[in-house]
């Protein structure tokens, strides 16, 4: 989460003074970023020892747990909001941690590469699978288990009880409202149960 633009979006949907949960947290910086200027409090969850150590020189609580492991240590709606950052497309039960996130958060972040962005979509039309800024990887080498788009994301979130209480894409640094599958190369997803 290191395009402060995106950052400042992120931060801009969650409520100040809010207990916070950053499942695949990296380095923390988002996590410190919310803690400095709107007062919350909470964990992070990382799994890699290089970002776990660079949250905790940060003082941003961390956890190091394997997300495809779920969330067991954590309570019912034990968090006001849950972030769950270009996480979801590295991890093979994405419903299940969805899921999850809804049950341990009054509210969920998540935000994830839209595959349907047209220079994705061009790119498989002349037969490669693309890469991009946001999707930086070969098909060979991605850490990418998954590919989603902003449209197959509300058809997950129904089928999971979700409710959307906002959504856009991201394109450059900018919020994009209008056709935001085609327009967006990131999505972002507010929700809560329905």
């Amino acid at each position: 989460m290191s395009d402060r633009a995106v950052m400042d979006m992120i931060a801009e949907l969650v409520p100040a003074g809010s207990r916070v949960l950053d499942l695949g947290c990296g380095t923390g910086e988002l996590l410190a970023h919310l803690q400095a200027t709107k007062g919350c409090t909470g964990y992070g969850v990382e799994l890699d020892d290089a970002n776990v150590l660079a949250c905790a020189q940060r003082g941003v609580n961390v956890i190091q747990l394997n997300l495809e492991e779920g969330l067991a240590i954590f309570e019912d709606q034990s968090f006001d909001v849950v972030l769950q950052l270009e996480t979801l497309q590295n991890l093979r039960n994405t419903e299940a941690m969805l899921r999850e996130t809804a049950r341990v958060g009054r509210i969920g972040i998540v935000s994830f590469p839209n595959f349907a962005h047209w220079p994705n979509r061009l790119q498989v039309l002349s037969g490669r699978m693309p890469v991009t800024r946001v999707l930086p990887y070969q098909w060979y080498d991605t850490p990418n288990i998954r590919v989603g788009t902003y449209a197959d994301f509300h058809v997950l979130a129904r089928k999971c009880g979700l409710r959307v209480l906002d959504s856009f894409g991201v394109q450059d640094g900018r919020q994009v409202r209008v056709l935001p599958n085609l327009m967006a190369s990131m999505a972002v997803f507010k929700f809560d149960r329905d």
